[in-house]
């Protein structure tokens, strides 16, 4: 008769949410502003997360990892929502505040993130969850990003997994950020053929079309999700009205302007006479 498999190797352990932050060109600083420019950054980070009311952050032996350049958090996983919103735009807004008030002769601080929720192992808070986090940040899909958000004065760019983005974003608790603010993605990490995960970008100020651009293949556009039947009634509706012929009908408007409906859509113009 075989022994009965110890409970705890088989039950799942409880999830956390988890941010991951990386500073890009860390290594280029020189030694000696390195750790003037961490501390800021954890001032920066300890600001952003008492003005989304994330305080229980769990004791920093177990739940706070450095990685030289950046850091992983664990948090309980209620707390999943509000590292999208309202964290990730606090902390686009105070990069760029640091950014406006920094000495000269302090390197700038550009950061990519990620924020995912799964099991982690107490103590050590190990587990794949953890791992996945990681690679998230060190993906091409939100190395492009930043590079976009750069391009566009903006020092922040973000990684939402699909788990969290569907507990969340999709899920109506982020009160200021929708659906189309993220931009659907696949992350890939070079030298890790086994990593293919969907992910959602964010850059504070950016519009999904912009980020899309600058996207390589390493980390391309995934396919959108499958249509909804309201959204599938919608579009046949909408591929009806695009084949009626065209209809010119002149509404009524005040002042010097006129409306003109052209099919289904309005356009206002000078008054003819």
């Amino acid at each position: 008769m075989t022994s009965p498999v110890e409970p705890d190797a088989v039950d799942v352990p409880p999830e956390h949410a988890l941010l991951v932050v990386d500073m890009k060109e860390y290594s280029q600083i020189p030694e000696a502003k390195m750790a003037p420019a961490r501390t800021d950054l954890d001032d920066i980070l300890a600001t952003v997360f008492a003005q989304s009311r994330i305080e229980d952050i769990t004791p920093l032996d177990s739940a706070y990892k450095d990685r030289g350049d950046g850091a992983i958090f664990v948090l309980p996983a209620r707390h999943a929502a509000r590292l999208v919103d309202p964290f990730l735009g606090h902390l686009g807004q105070a990069l760029e505040r640091y950014d406006q008030t920094r000495l000269a002769s302090a390197p700038r601080i550009r950061l990519r993130a990620s924020v995912h929720v799964g099991p982690l192992t107490p103590p050590e808070h190990r587990g794949d969850a953890a791992v996945d986090a990681c690679r998230l940040v060190d993906s091409d899909a939100v190395r492009d990003a930043l590079t976009a958000a750069l391009d566009h004065d903006t020092l922040l760019a973000a990684a939402v997994s699909d788990t969290v983005f569907r507990r969340t974003v999709r899920a109506g608790r982020t009160p200021a950020l929708r659906e189309r603010q993220f931009l659907k993605a696949t992350a890939r990490v070079d030298g890790k053929p086994g990593f293919e995960e969907t992910c959602w970008l964010f850059v504070p100020g950016l519009v999904p079309a912009v980020i899309s651009t600058y996207l390589a293949a390493g980390g391309e556009v995934a396919p959108p999700d499958p249509p909804g039947p309201a959204m599938q009634q919608a579009t046949k509706s909408s591929k009806a009205d695009e084949l009626k012929p065209s209809v010119k009908q002149k509404g009524k408007a005040s002042g010097k302007a006129r409306l003109v409906q052209v099919g289904g859509d309005y356009i206002t113009g000078p008054e003819q006479s």
